[in-house]
């Protein structure tokens, strides 16, 4: 059962409730729960902050019963998200858009963590100011749109054109229902020059080789290469981590790698190569690319992965910001072809 608690609304921003005797932080998605003021009574979800689990350590806003019982609902509505549960809602899918004439073939980059995202997107506008990247969130990670800080500042810093989330993942500015019907209305209707596609923030993991968020990344390829769009996918790679798994190449891009049943260009920061040559074998091209780390330390994007600043994972950020630029060479390519 869903470990429900009632609690009364100290302070709003940040969200503060108290839930018996304790004020503890929450988070509140206002686009299914609606508006949360100081003195709201709520059902929270406590069982990840009562476990200790990596949900972000805070409790959930499950229902507002102050304020949250007026909504009018939709008058219509193509399909629900997080449909059968307690939470679905009704979305408009970008599925349905019509476009007239033939996809382009645009580029996709996949990553495995959202952590990727804020580099590879800032290097794709350094090296090419004006491309229209979007980002389709994944599973994988946390599944609300609103959640990440990380895509509301890269869409006003003008570096994501749109925000779309696709499967169980909702609540960004455009919908989908698959990931494939994500990139394929990003390469139709919506006239995207490339799309960077990968999970909300956090990750699902169990710490064994297939039970972690990281393989949607799996999946994501496999749709990209199916619409014969070329597919680069960002390896996750570490000289940090105190995990093993993820020291150098993590096993999540190695088993990805690994897995995929189609070919795939996988850029890298050059002089970062050994462990990617033996992972990719005579299958996955390897793609070198400049990292410039330094000049993204003072672009004001998250610098801290897991705790640990640029200076002492510079390998993280570089891998990821020699995906962007891989992501924005090859979008020129296609533009230009």
């Amino acid at each position: 059962m869903l470990k429900l608690r009632r609690g009364v609304v100290t302070q709003a921003e940040p969200l503060r409730v108290r839930v018996g005797d304790e004020v503890r932080p929450a988070w509140a998605d206002e686009s299914l729960v609606g508006e949360i003021r100081e003195g709201d009574e709520l059902i929270l979800n406590t069982e990840a902050r009562d476990l200790g689990l990596g949900s972000g350590g805070f409790d959930l806003v499950h229902v507002n019963l102050t304020r949250g019982l007026e909504a009018p609902g939709a008058d219509q509505a193509t399909a629900l998200k997080l449909n059968y549960t307690s939470l679905q809602h009704p979305v408009e899918p970008v599925e349905t858009r019509k476009h007239e004439g033939i996809p382009r073939q645009i580029p996709v980059l996949v990553l495995s963590l959202h952590g990727q995202l804020a580099p590879a997107a800032w290097a794709a506008g350094r090296a090419s100011p004006g491309l229209h990247v979007g980002y389709v969130q994944t599973s994988g990670g946390a599944l609300p749109g609103s959640l990440s800080k990380d895509v509301a500042d890269l869409r006003r810093k003008g570096l994501l054109c749109e925000h779309l989330t696709t499967g169980a993942a909702y609540g960004g500015e455009l919908e989908a229902l698959t990931v494939i019907g994500a990139l394929e209305a990003a390469a139709g209707p919506l006239g995207w020059d490339a799309v960077i596609a990968g999970p909300g923030p956090g990750i699902v993991g169990s710490g064994s080789e297939f039970g972690h968020g990281g393989m949607d990344a799996l999946d994501t390829a496999h749709a990209s290469l199916v619409l014969g769009l070329e597919t680069l996918l960002a390896p996750r790679m570490s000289a940090a981590d105190p995990r093993q798994r993820h020291r150098g190449l993590s096993h999540h891009t190695a088993t990805v790698l690994r897995m995929l049943l189609g070919d795939v260009r996988v850029p890298a920061p050059v002089g970062s190569l050994d462990e990617l040559r033996e992972a990719c074998g005579d299958r996955h091209e390897i793609w070198p690319r400049e990292a410039p780390v330094g000049e993204y330390a003072e672009s004001g994007l998250p610098m801290t992965h897991m705790g640990r600043e640029i200076t002492e994972d510079r390998l993280f950020f570089a891998a990821a910001l020699a995906s962007g630029d891989a992501l924005a060479a090859a979008t020129l390519a296609e533009l230009t072809a």
